[in-house]
Order: structure tokens, then sequence, then C-alpha cells
């Protein structure tokens, strides 16, 4: 879909025309011209309809005979909207348009917001993302099922401002769609070394990328990661994007992602139903992958570092077993006790291997590592865990301008003795009882001094329904909110 910007505000010769009602049903500039064109439709269509301009109220018309335009869609902005409500408008419009078969969308902007440009660049954005489709693998799809938008125009004073604005945050959600196209690909087409190779690929934006292969990471006694993989044919990588946009002697801001390209649970095997969906317990890594590149196309001024840990979990003969003792790369030793908390063990060795090779300030990982985050959250936000109360803050609020929100959960050392083992320094799973904490005690043990943050997204890395930003399938959560934080924490000087 094509997003351009323009300071007329004349009707479309095609296609769907928005325009903003203020609360009370009042006609701003660009709503009387419409008024004025459809012969007063606009306002007889208020006479005697409930609409009245309310906060995120939406009435569609269909446009009166002599009219360019197919369709008009009135917005209420009330007494004001928010940046995330224009975000919201930009994925509703999208949806409407593909809904009647429009392919042309036109948003007139003149009221609702003190800063319009901003505005204007919030419809673009969300119209995107809630463009996205994953529908490469469908062949036999009607044409009145496929989208049927081919362009947004955004129509504002100061146009030539609001599309300089939107090209960074169209590199964002390029990086969205990046996450978003890897975590929905089957894990046939998507596993450790093809995902390496698409982080590779992000070479042609700058990033330095590394990728370390099962014989280099045992050099380095990474037994954590490389127990979790032993059972698939397929090998085990850890890859390694840097982004140097800062200070040359600036200390990274490091984020590392559970990469299990498909997770049946090893040994400790899953049950059969719902395992298909088990090709985005990679999601962690497909957020870091797709961050990376929004960092990169937007020329992120901050040196950033993304660490991958890319493994398959499959129980064949030569699979991890509980009752097995392995090594992680910091040396501690970690009895197995269920193979399907794996992602720990994984996240284990990406974690020190970032700390002694890129010596972060701080350090963020993400992963879909419990199911009992999402019976504690649901799919409304990510589970935080952090050692750092200004880092925790700050992510809340980044979470809150993104739209991304996170929830923060606690730590501490009565959860942390239920790791206890009776042969090894720790057991990789401390019982059913607050598994999530559990889990992130865990991941604590191989945090130095860093100033760290884990981000538990079991519920939000999949979207099971459709919204106006996230169309049903992989949500891309993540991206948004980290590149806000890096932006608000690290480049607002």
């Amino acid at each position: 879909m094509k997003i351009s910007f323009s300071e007329s505000f004349e009707l479309p010769k095609s296609g769907l025309v928005a325009v903003g009602i203020e609360e009370g049903g009042h006609l701003p500039p660009a709503a009387r011209a419409v008024d004025e064109a459809t012969g007063g439709a606009v306002s007889r269509a208020l006479a005697g309809n409930r609409f009245s301009g309310k906060k995120a109220e939406t009435l569609t018309l269909v446009a009166p005979a002599g009219v360019s335009v197919a369709r008009i869609v009135l917005f209420g902005v009330g007494k004001g909207l928010e940046a995330a409500d224009w975000l919201t408008l930009g994925g509703k419009l999208v949806g409407a348009a593909n809904g009647a078969g429009d392919s042309q969308v036109a948003a007139l902007l003149d009221c609702g917001a003190d800063d319009l440009i901003s505005a204007a660049v919030g419809v673009a954005e969300g119209a995107k993302l809630g463009a996205y489709r994953f529908d490469k693998y469908f062949t036999k799809k009607k044409a009145e099922e496929k989208p049927s938008v081919k362009g947004l125009t955004v129509r504002v004073a100061g146009a030539t401002a609001a599309k300089k604005a939107f090209k960074a945050r169209e590199a964002v959600v390029d990086g969205v769609y990046l996450t978003r196209d890897v975590v929905s690909e089957p894990p046939n087409v998507i596993y450790p070394e093809t995902l390496a190779a698409r982080c590779k690929e992000l070479e042609e934006l700058g990033l330095e990328v590394e990728i370390l292969n099962e014989k280099k990471m045992a050099k380095l006694g990474m037994g954590a990661l490389l127990g979790v993989g032993q059972g698939s044919a397929r090998e085990s990588f850890l890859v390694s994007m840097t982004w140097k946009g800062g200070a040359k002697n600036q200390a990274p801001v490091a984020f590392v992602g559970k990469g299990v390209t498909f997770d049946t649970g090893g040994i400790s095997l899953k049950p059969g139903p719902g395992m298909e969906e088990m090709k985005w317990d990679m999601g962690g890594s497909g957020t870091v992958i797709g961050l990376m590149k929004a960092l990169a196309g937007r020329k992120a001024k901050v040196n950033a570092v993304g660490v991958v840990g890319l493994v398959e979990n499959m129980p064949d003969g030569n699979a991890q077993r509980p009752g097995d003792v392995v090594t992680s790369m910091s040396g501690q030793t970690i009895e197995i006790h269920n193979t399907d908390a794996e992602g720990r063990l994984v996240l284990a060795d990406a974690l020190w291997y970032t700390q002694e090779t890129f010596k972060p300030k701080v350090m963020i990982d993400l992963a879909t590592l419990t199911g009992a985050m999402v019976i504690a959250l649901g799919h409304e936000q990510a589970g935080m865990f952090s050692n750092d109360d200004d880092l925790a803050a700050q992510l809340t609020q980044a979470g809150k301008d993104s739209g991304e929100p996170v929830w923060r959960m606690p730590l501490g050392d009565a959860y942390d003795k239920m790791l206890t083992s009776d042969c090894a320094d720790m057991k990789n799973i401390g019982g059913r009882a607050a598994g999530s904490i559990t889990a992130a005690q865990f991941l604590q043990r191989f945090v130095k001094d860093t100033v760290w943050a884990h981000l538990d997204i079991a519920g939000m890395a999949w979207a099971n329904k459709s919204t106006p930003m996230v169309p049903k399938g992989a949500s891309g959560y993540g991206v948004r909110l980290l590149d806000r934080f890096v932006s608000d924490v690290y480049e607002a000087k």
C-alpha cells in the first residue's frame, strides 16, 4: 500500500474519504466542504443518527449520486485525540476500505489535535500496520477475499513535514513487518539456519552480523543452548547484529531474543493439539530481528546490539533428557527437570555471551517463555521483570506511549530458592507455582551487574483475532515498544 501526503483538501476521484467531526456534531472546515459537495449528506446523517462526534465514534455513509467518492467515513475527535487514537484510526480506515472493496483512501485532517502533522503521521503508520497480510501460501483466494486498498493519502496542512517525519516511522513499520513475516512462516521454511540467513540479509542496512555455529558455541562452553538443540537434525546457531549509530566508545544497548523455531517440548513432549502454534516460539528473536532492522532503517543515533539464540527442540534418540546436567557458558551447572522449559536454557548462554562480548550498559531479553504468563496477564500486556527501577519505569512509559504495554512482575529470594537442585547449581524449573517468576529468576542468575529486564511476551507474540493495527496472526509486538524506548531514553538529548 502506497502512503502519500497532500496539502489539498479536495475530494478524491474515487474510493473512501474520511473527515473529522468535533464533539456535539460540529463540522470543521473539511467536513463542511464535504457536506456542501454532497448536498448536505453529512448534516442529514448527523441529524438522524446517534453519532455526535465523540472520541472514537465512526459513521460510514454511502456517498450520494454525482459525487466522485464511494463512501464517506465520519470520525469523532471529541475534544481531541491522543497519539494512539490516530494510529487506531488509520488501521480502521484501511479495514473499512478493504471490507467495502475500495482501492483508495483519503483522510482529511483539520481538527482533533494541536499537532496535526503528528496526527497525520500516526494515521499513516496505523494504516500501514493494519494493512499487513501474510497470505503467500494461499493459492485459491478469490479476488473479493484479497485486500483491495492500494493507496492512502493523508491530506493535512504541512504535508511536506509529515512526509519527512513518516519516513522514520515507516522504517519502524518495516521492522514490524519483518517480525511478522518470520514468526508467520512455517517451521519447514524458518528454522535455525534459514532464520540466521534472514539476519545476515540485514547487512544491507549497515548492520554487522556474526553467526556462530555449533562448533564455535561448543568452544565457548554453551552447553545450555546446545543441549536444547541436540535432538534436532537442524544445526543450532547464535547470531549477533550490531548497529553503530552512536558515539564511538559508547556502550551499546543490548536486546536478546529466544529463537526456538519449533518447540515440540522435546522428551517432555507437548500435547498434540495446538502444537502447530509452536512455530512462533521464536517470537522473541523475531522481535529482536525486526527491531534491529527498524533501528538501522531509521539510522537511530545509538549503539545497539541484537543477539538471538536459534534452536529447534525435537525428541530424537540424541535429545536431552530429564535428569541430564548441562554446563552453561557461565560455568554454572543446570539439572534438567523438564525439557519443555528450554527457552531459558537458550537465553542463559545468550545473555552471558552478550555481556562478555559487548559489555552493554542495558540488556533486555524477550521470549515467549511461559504459558503461566498468559494465565496471569492474558493477551493484553507482556510481563516485565527487572533488576532496576529506572529501567522498569522507562519500559512502562514506552509501552504506554507505543500502545504495546508491559506490566511489572516481582522478583525475590523466595522465588529464587525454588530453583534449588539436589545435584547441580540449579534446576531449570521451580514447580507449578509462580512459573513465570521462577523462569525470570532463572534468567537473572545469568545476569552480572548489568541493568536488565526480561519481557515474557508469550501472550503477545500472536494475535488470535484481528484488531485495527494487528491482523490475526503474528503481531510484531515489541518492535515499536523498544524503538520508542531507545528513542526516548537514548536519543532524546
